[in-house]
């Protein structure tokens, strides 16, 4: 698994891009190009899996459903819609040793295309990289924009729940003993 080590006995690991990346959350958005390139760069050299997509020319949920099925080599039955990409990106490989970057190049035309559709993927991406985190697994987004100043609401935003042992209404009744 590709677990950190603790800082304290591996102080070079918070010096790793991908820890730099990650600390912030899994979607980290490029202007520069050559940024992007250099980013790239050192996840490939650190054995990471690269996935590229041109979101230029996706105009609708369709478009991007055909590019990131064939990029990702999603499977035939791909649903091509937001539940199946979800279901298929919890299924994506990721090395143990290392991770997977989705590098998605001119994000910025699909979100003047599609706003609301472009934040929901990178909200799901966000969220399935922090169930990947579970196991050591380490999925990151690098998002390109010509657009300098653009900017996206919250991704991976999860609600404070009760703990599974008073998960009912029922078990934080005052007086009412909790086992285990």
């Amino acid at each position: 698994m590709a677990f950190f080590k603790r800082k304290e006995k591996a102080p070079a690991e918070t010096q790793r891009l991908d820890w730099k990346l990650l600390e912030r959350g899994a979607i980290a958005l490029y202007h520069k190009s050559s940024v992007l390139s250099h980013d790239v760069g050192w996840f490939r050299q650190h054995g990471y899996t690269i996935h590229e997509l041109d979101a230029a020319s996706w105009t609708d949920p369709a478009a991007f459903h055909a590019d990131a099925q064939r990029v990702l080599s999603f499977p035939s039955y791909y649903a091509k819609n937001l539940a199946s990409w979800i279901e298929s990106l919890a299924e994506l490989p990721v090395p143990d040793e290392s991770g997977t970057a989705l590098v998605f190049r001119r994000y910025d035309a699909f979100t003047r295309a599609q706003p609301h559709f472009a934040q929901t993927i990178l909200d799901s991406i966000e969220s399935t990289s922090r169930r990947f985190l579970l196991t050591g697994r380490r999925l990151i987004a690098l998002v390109h924009s010509d657009d300098p100043r653009i900017r996206f609401e919250r991704v991976g935003a999860m609600p404070v729940t009760w703990n599974p042992r008073e998960w009912l209404d029922s078990d934080r009744t005052p007086g009412r003993a909790i086992e285990g």
